[in-house]
């Protein structure tokens, strides 16, 4: 049980699943060893064991609303649902889903199957178990990745993310949303405001748009003795440039700290992409890439301060919530420092 979470609230949780569960299945089902788990800063993520009556045992996770979003590409728990049984069903890596959405003590929420493994960043990039299967680690990312990209977004089961046909770009829609979140902090951040005119003026022409997971990085997946377990996470799912998420990746903060590996803190930059091209067949754009990586910077310093704002607001009072405002300075200098690199003037 996570301390800071009240035994009134638990009961609730507990009796919520468990009521959930029989209306699911017809069958008496106890909860057992639930608890808040690690992790998941903008939703909560709670880990059980469902013990049925016919003795039937299932480990469980539950992915529920935390309150207000992260950014405005947020998706209702019913939609990330959809879009996590996509990937399931097309064999992507992931938890295998259970049920259908649910509301729980009267929040969204769906289910997964828990998979054993490590998720903790920090952790992850300097366990020297991990690094020493470093290079598998990386090929089964990319292809993951490559796998993700594949996913049919005009399909029937994905055609909600079917971009407007108004002529806009993946990185012209990017940095719309971003000067629309910057404006709704209602602070002065003119590091920001430079870097996203920098990138208004030198956008990338238009490319390719496939699925995207939306933030894949280091921190978003499970991983274990043999690798990748699987790739969590699915709220910020949309279409787009696939140099969008291979940057992302790259950005500094998900090297949580192992900065000599710029690709998640496990692999140089060019091992990254050069995985990726093998498992997906696709010629990458270096520049785009640096385009992008500027761009993944100015939006984790966003997201940043729209965390804080969650806390400074009274929407979800969080002391991990107030401290990821600091984190946006970190990212604003190495936006501005990869502009200088690119020769801005």
């Amino acid at each position: 049980m996570n301390p800071a979470t009240p035994n009134n609230a638990l009961d609730a949780v507990r009796d919520g699943i468990e009521r959930f569960l029989f209306a699911e299945t017809k069958r008496a089902a106890r909860v057992e060893r639930l608890r808040m788990l690690a992790g998941g800063a903008s939703q909560e993520s709670w880990g059980f064991d469902a013990a049925f009556g016919d003795g039937e045992r299932l480990a469980l996770v539950m992915r529920r609303d935390m309150g207000g979003v992260l950014t405005l590409l947020t998706l209702p728990r019913d939609v990330e649902f959809a879009v996590l049984s996509a990937a399931y069903d097309a064999g992507v890596i992931v938890a295998r889903p259970y049920f259908r959405p649910a509301q729980i003590a009267g929040k969204p929420a769906f289910f997964v199957a828990f998979v054993e493994g490590e998720t903790v960043g920090r952790r992850i990039v300097a366990d020297p178990a991990i690094a020493a299967m470093r290079s598998v680690l990386v090929r089964q990312l990319a292809e993951a990745l490559a796998a993700i990209h594949r996913l049919d977004y005009r399909g029937p089961a994905l055609a909600r993310f079917v971009p407007p046909n108004d002529g806009s770009t993946p990185f012209g829609r990017e940095l719309a949303r971003l000067y629309a979140e910057l404006d709704s902090i209602e602070e002065a951040h003119p590091a920001l405001e430079l870097v996203l005119r920098y990138l208004t003026l030198h956008a990338p022409p238009p490319g390719e748009t496939v699925f995207l997971h939306g933030d894949f990085r280091m921190g978003n997946v499970i991983v274990g003795a043999s690798g990748l377990r699987a790739v969590l996470d699915w709220e910020f799912a949309h279409a787009g440039d696939p140099h969008e998420e291979l940057a992302w990746f790259c950005v500094r903060a998900w090297r949580f700290g192992n900065d000599a590996l710029e690709a998640g803190g496990i692999a140089s930059r060019e091992e990254w992409l050069a995985a990726y091209e093998i498992a997906s067949g696709r010629r990458l754009d270096r520049e785009r890439i640096a385009a992008y990586e500027i761009m993944g910077n100015v939006r984790w310093a966003i997201g940043a301060l729209m965390q804080a704002r969650r806390h400074l607001s009274g929407q979800e009072t969080s002391i991990e919530l107030a401290s990821l405002g600091r984190v946006a300075a970190e990212m604003e200098s190495e936006a501005l420092r990869m502009v200088e690199a690119a020769g801005a003037r």
